[in-house]
């Protein structure tokens, strides 16, 4: 996930580990999915279109 943090920093992969931190959602929130969310993942808390 250090990786990915890298590449997508808005998301604070480094932190979050696989499970979604209150920061992590926020930025899913605020700036939608990126190629690495799992679309079971984010259907909890979000609504794609």
């Amino acid at each position: 996930m250090q990786e990915w943090d890298e590449v997508y920093p808005l998301y604070d992969f480094a932190n979050n580990k696989g499970y979604g931190t209150a920061k992590h959602i926020a930025a899913i929130k605020q700036f939608g999915i990126c190629n690495l969310h799992r679309h079971s993942f984010v259907k909890n808390f979000i609504n794609e279109k």
